[in-house]
């Protein structure tokens, strides 16, 4: 009898607790399915670009169902998984684009089907965007890394005189810039230079070459400057941390960042891995470039426009007059450090 009586308990319990899983999912409201949101990043092992889409994933729990894809560097696929995305039934996209030029095509295929879209982290033209009315952006002020890295690079080499290591008062660099035409590596490039030389500080090019945003790349390049130089380098600019990382790792190989053999190296976007270099004191410093805010905003406007409410309802973000949501950069160094690691909590 004990036996059967504990059978029923078991039975019950189980009925009970299938019968609390049956009930409307969270944020999908009335037992209806959550909205499904198509969501496209150029290519998944961009160190920055993971972030941006844990946070995607992260503020969609429990309130939308993402259709993710990696379209691999490729423009082609990207076409192709926003055709397939659609034909899901997504009722929004968010779409980080391999090409930026690539975005008429895209919105074409979103306007076809009458489906809003987000474009986040590569902006695609302002004339792109005012073609379609159902049709935003969520990024950066592109200028702003480069004018907040160059104030970087003049601030720490007014403090450290021993780094003009041929006493010319100019500062000799290298600069590793990102993909060709894409508006950061742009920005970043003219308004860090730009910076310098407003500040009274002359400089002189040694070389630069893209890197494509490759840590890889940026180590070859390196390499290669090291050769072709030596220590007339006196600075290495590069638009992005996994870049910088790339040359630091060369340095590293060269004897730099032991005993008092140092090369100043500065990039953009805080993530963990540049982090860990600031606190070493390797790193001169980076630009927070916000990845959780980023991704946040995005599933944020995506996930108003597939519910069909006002891009902005219920959120913090502004848009600008080119109806973009601007998240704000910000200069990291050792003395701040902890901000950007609180912003991957």
């Amino acid at each position: 009898m004990k036996k059967l009586l504990t059978l029923l308990l078991v039975f019950t319990m189980v009925l009970s607790l299938a019968a609390c899983g049956s009930t409307q999912p969270a944020g999908g409201g009335d037992g209806e399915d959550l909205p499904k949101i198509g969501v496209t990043i150029y290519k998944f092992d961009d160190n920055f670009m993971s972030f941006v889409r844990r946070s995607i994933e992260k503020n969609a729990d429990g309130k939308a169902e993402l259709i993710l894809n990696d379209s691999q560097n490729n423009q082609a696929n990207q076409n192709d998984q926003v055709d397939m995305m659609i034909s899901k039934g997504v009722k929004a996209l968010a779409i980080n684009l391999v090409d930026p030029q690539a975005a008429p095509t895209i919105i074409s295929k979103a306007k076809k089907a009458d489906i809003p879209i987000v474009f986040f982290n590569k902006e695609p033209s302002e004339g792109a965007l005012d073609s379609y009315d159902k049709s935003w952006y969520v990024g950066t002020a592109s200028k702003e890394a480069g004018i907040i890295q160059g104030k970087m690079i003049v601030d720490t080499w007014n403090a450290n005189s021993k780094w003009d290591k041929n006493g010319d008062g100019k500062i000799q660099y290298v600069l590793l810039k990102g993909e060709p035409g894409h508006p950061d590596a742009e920005a970043r490039t003219k308004y860090a230079v730009e910076e310098i030389k407003n500040s009274g500080i002359g400089v002189e090019e040694l070389e630069l070459q893209t890197g494509m945003w490759d840590s890889v790349k940026g180590k070859e390049l390196m390499d290669a400057w090291l050769a072709k130089h030596g220590d007339a380098i006196e600075y290495v600019i590069a638009n992005n941390d996994a870049m910088a990382l790339g040359a630091i790792n060369s340095l590293k190989t060269e004897g730099y960042y032991s005993g008092d053999k140092f090369m100043p190296v500065v990039g953009v976007d805080a993530i963990p891995d540049a982090l860990t270099e600031i606190e070493k004191g390797v790193l001169v410093g980076s630009v927070l470039n916000d990845a959780a805010n980023q991704g946040k905003a995005s599933l944020d406007l995506a996930l108003n426009v597939a519910e069909g409410k006002d891009v902005l309802d219920g959120t913090n973000w502004n848009l600008d007059d080119k109806k973009a949501v601007r998240v704000p950069y910000l200069a990291i160094t050792k003395e701040n450090i902890q901000v950007a690691k609180d912003s991957y909590k």
